[in-house]
């Protein structure tokens, strides 16, 4: 079962007297459980792409599904409600909210879904504080940790809610190898036993390694899937 159907997906950013297309008619399907990397050069639509996909941006043209609903259609708060429920973003630049401390901010989504106990959001916060080895960094703003410590943050606040879908760019850039190899080691266990599908957009061989399907991109077209 397709988790997300894009159908002649299109972006164009105006830049002075020109446009820019970053996306030139894209067709992409990803089912329910992969382990997928976007490769790419820079300034191929990569990001572009996963902020499309993650509802931060919108398309110029074309048809995103996900679920099979047309995300296209959405309200505000429909769009909204599907990026808190379903969807975890990785940023590259991380995205922490610099007056939260680690805990506060990888608790902060569970509390804007207004659905669990104290006691579910505590274990959960710890538990994912606690994969991301960051257990004694708790009270600690982003601004007293390191790129690669923040990019732990991010990753944990990502994956805190269980979301169906979590996109995630460059998620290995900040972190040193045995980081990054526990990073994934997490996120392959969360794609097999919860079947969270996982699409990355990297450089990275080590996370080409892990993946289950790559797609190459360039010039904002998807040249090879597979």
């Amino acid at each position: 079962m397709n988790v997300i159907e894009i159908r002649g997906l299109r972006k164009d950013y105006p830049l002075g007297k020109t446009t820019v297309h970053a996306l030139r008619g894209v067709d992409f399907e990803v089912e329910e459980g992969s382990f997928l990397s976007i490769i790419g050069p820079s300034g191929s639509g990569k990001t572009t792409l996963l902020n499309i996909i993650g509802c931060i941006d919108s398309p110029s043209a074309g048809s995103v599904k996900i679920h099979g609903e047309e995300i296209t259609r959405l309200n505000d708060r429909q769009i909204t409600d599907l990026r808190l429920n379903r969807i975890g973003f990785i940023f590259q630049t991380f995205n922490l909210i610099p007056v939260l401390n680690v805990w506060e901010n990888v608790e902060f989504p569970l509390l804007l879904m207004k659905k669990h106990k104290k006691e579910e959001v505590d274990a959960r916060v710890e538990k994912l504080i606690r994969e991301v080895g960051l257990i004694n960094y708790i009270n600690h703003k982003p601004a007293e940790l390191s790129g690669g410590q923040r990019q732990r943050v991010a990753i944990a606040r990502a994956l805190v809610t269980n979301p169906d879908i979590v996109l995630a760019d460059e998620p290995t850039a900040n972190l040193d190898s045995e980081t990054s190899h526990s990073i994934l080691e997490l996120m392959r266990e969360l794609n097999e036993v919860e079947k969270t599908t996982f699409i990355f957009s990297t450089h990275d061989p080590e996370v080409l390694d892990y993946a289950k399907e790559i797609v190459k991109i360039k010039d904002g077209i998807i040249v090879k899937q597979g």
